[in-house]
């Protein structure tokens, strides 16, 4: 496998524990990710946007498990926070949107390398 470049945030290590050696669920699950995640990024963004704290909060309290099974800890832990801010009802807006910012640029890289992975799991 090739090496995971620094700005990523994951650890496949729980995934290929319960894949029990099946490349087709590990692409199926790596599909699923590929497919939700940037929809419900995209209802965060929208949901700041509008000020729509409790769309926000609930895309981001979706995302957290999706995270947790990708061993994605450290977006995690940025999803609990912008979930929380949200529930707070009147979030410092820049605040939110510069931590969802540096979690979408996270994300991006994890896409792309999701992806190479999905590839070789094919190949």
């Amino acid at each position: 496998m090739s090496e995971i470049p620094a700005n990523t945030d994951f650890d496949l290590s729980f995934l290929y524990e319960i894949a029990d050696g099946s490349d087709e669920f590990i692409v199926e699950s790596i599909d699923m990710f590929t497919l939700q995640t940037p929809q419900l990024m995209q209802e965060i963004e929208q949901g700041i946007t509008t000020q729509n704290w409790q769309a926000a909060g609930a895309a981001a309290h979706k995302l957290k498990p999706n995270m947790g099974f990708f061993g994605m800890l450290n977006l995690q832990s940025m999803m609990q926070e912008i979930e929380s801010m949200c529930k707070s009802g009147a979030p410092e807006q820049s605040v939110l949107s510069q931590k969802l910012a540096n979690a979408k640029t996270i994300v991006d890289s994890n896409l792309i390398k999701l992806a190479e992975i999905k590839a070789e799991k094919q190949g």
